[in-house]
């Protein structure tokens, strides 16, 4: 069963309005179940987003039409009416927010972005995040498991990406740590999280990764997604972070790919990443964005963040989480010293709204959208968090 923060009053449930926003295609169980809780809260307002903003989204049309949706969603008892949302982009449900002016907007925890959480305060509508469990005993499901049942995982980079670009390790050698991220949700199109890098696996394995030397399968999918000629080769720490299981420290000088893989699988480590991680979701990077259109980098700044990230390894091998934090968030600013463009004004934004709570914070990837991820002692509670692939799965 999904579970809210709120328990509601029982003589207020018929006399509110709830209003939930999303895409619904190939509606789930999971989807059901979270709108029969959402429900559970007064009167309930689907809106779904159009097949077109969908597209922009995601660089692909849903399975199910707009049309077909908004029936399907209509037919189920627990929904009081259905809309399709207007807008454009991930806040795309603006107008129908202020025609229905709802007491509640619920969102499920992989949902939730500090931007819907403003409007809500801005409007004066009560914000309500539910965990994502699954009712009963039925499975956990997400719209990309029903595409293909992949279990393709997808990657973290906690520090020192950008060494494994020669033309930065050149200037300074350094590690770059991943992990590999079981993909229990669908994490947003060019979100740094490896999702290009991802869709290449697919085409290569379809649903699984297989049974076979992890170093050399990295090394076919980073030359299947970098093929001669290729201009702007992806790094090979998202195929490494992709394929290989668990905590990885992968170590570049001036190449392509790394001199040297050290590797974790401690469960007690992993978990205690797992504890203090968390996701703040900010939407996914435009098509136009180009991080490499205005760059600085130096000696300097590769050696800022090849220390950073050592000192990251050394703090998560401690499991010292003030470290681990500090060193994070300097990992994150020598990236922003060597590359602008990945930072913006309202990204600064998020950061001051969580930063009191964390020890530390970077993007998810190359800046432009994606994810704020924080190192924090507590549960940030409108955010998400992850589970590391570990080696007996792969």
């Amino acid at each position: 069963m999904l579970l809210s923060t709120h328990a509601p009053d029982s003589g207020e449930v018929l006399r509110r309005k709830v209003f939930v926003t999303g895409c619904f295609d190939m509606l789930h169980s999971g989807h059901v179940a979270f709108l029969k809780e959402a429900s559970a809260m007064g009167e309930l307002y689907v809106c779904i987003g159009s097949d077109e903003n969908v597209f922009k989204l995601k660089g692909r049309y849903p399975i199910t039409q707009q049309d077909e949706r908004k029936y399907m969603i209509e037919s189920l008892a627990c929904v009081h009416e259905c809309r399709i949302n207007s807008g454009w982009g991930i806040i795309d449900f603006l107008a129908e927010l202020d025609g229905i002016r709802p007491d509640i907007f619920a969102v499920n925890e992989d949902g939730t972005t500090p931007e819907k959480a403003s409007i809500c305060v801005q409007k004066g509508i009560e914000y309500l995040v539910f965990k994502r469990i699954p009712h009963a005993n039925l499975p956990r499901r997400s719209t990309t498991s029903l595409r293909t049942e992949c279990l393709i995982p997808y990657r973290i980079d906690l520090a020192g990406g950008w060494l494994d670009q020669p033309y930065v390790s050149k200037f300074y050698p350094g590690s770059v740590l991943t992990i590999s991220i079981e993909p229990l949700v669908e994490f947003n199109d060019r979100s740094g999280m490896s999702t290009s890098t991802r869709r290449k696996a697919i085409e290569l394995w379809k649903t699984e990764i297989p049974r076979q030397d992890r170093e050399q399968l990295a090394k076919v999918l980073f030359s299947f997604e970098n093929p001669p000629g290729t201009t702007i080769v992806s790094g090979s720490q998202d195929s490494l972070g992709i394929v290989l299981p668990g905590l990885n420290k992968l170590s570049y000088d001036n190449a392509y790919w790394p001199h040297k893989i050290e590797s974790v699988h401690d469960d007690e480590i992993l978990d205690w990443i797992e504890d203090h991680l968390f996701l703040v979701t900010l939407g996914p990077r435009q098509s136009s964005y180009d991080v490499l259109s205005h760059t600085n980098i130096t000696f300097e700044g590769a050696k800022a963040l090849a220390d950073a990230a050592e000192n990251c390894w050394s703090a998560i091998l401690a499991r010292n989480l003030k470290s681990f934090g500090e060193n994070f968030r300097l990992a994150f600013e020598a990236q922003i010293e060597m590359f602008p463009d990945m930072a913006y004004a309202e990204l600064f934004d998020v950061i001051e709204r969580y930063k009191d709570k964390s020890y530390g914070w970077k993007l998810s990837g190359a800046g432009g959208g994606g994810y704020l991820i924080f190192v924090s002692e507590e549960r940030i509670c409108d955010a998400m968090q992850i589970k590391i692939r570990r080696k007996e799965t792969y």
